[in-house]
């Protein structure tokens, strides 16, 4: 993995974090992993398709989503009921997002899919051949870890897909 992709994360994720939390946001040991990536209770999976492609995974236990759900939402969560798992993809969404503006900033634009959410953990999932860089985050609601699975691609313009409009069928 190119690590021109590793700082618009991590950055992204501190902004996003420190704000949301108003809270220290402390960076753990990078890692290298390979092989299927196993689920922890609560995993957010977001892809990206362009100049860079791939996926990012956030996972964390459900005692931190729980945690961070309440201190972003501002609402007293007891479980990670819907309202709550929504936030925890969102917050996803957001990092993502904004990594990928840092990315297009530096000549990788690329765009990302809805978040996707894995509840329970032990669920594999095979990122193929791609190793992920796990960047681990401390933040006052517990751990979370990011898991980025990124490629360089050829693409060099990202654009929405054109699907050709059929033309009406005539009426004898």
């Amino acid at each position: 993995m190119n690590v021109k992709f590793l700082n618009p994360f991590v950055e992204a994720a501190y902004e996003v974090l420190s704000t949301e939390t108003a809270g220290v946001i402390q960076r753990g040991e990078l890692r290298l992993e390979n092989g299927v990536f196993v689920t922890d209770d609560v995993t957010v999976i977001i892809s990206l398709v362009g100049a860079v492609a791939g996926t990012v995974f956030y996972s964390m236990s459900t005692l931190t989503a729980i945690k961070l759900a309440t201190i972003l939402m501002g609402e007293t969560f007891q479980e990670l009921e819907y309202l709550a798992q929504s936030g925890i993809a969102e917050l996803g969404n957001v990092i993502t997002g904004r990594a990928s503006m840092k990315m297009a900033e530096a000549g990788f634009e690329s765009n990302i899919s809805t978040p996707s959410m894995v509840i329970g953990n032990g669920a594999s999932i095979s990122t193929l051949d791609y190793p992920r860089l796990v960047v681990p985050l401390n933040t006052i609601a517990g751990p979370v870890l990011i898991h980025l699975a990124l490629r360089q691609t050829n693409v060099k313009d990202v654009k929405a897909p054109q699907i050709p409009i059929p033309k009406p069928f005539e009426v004898p």
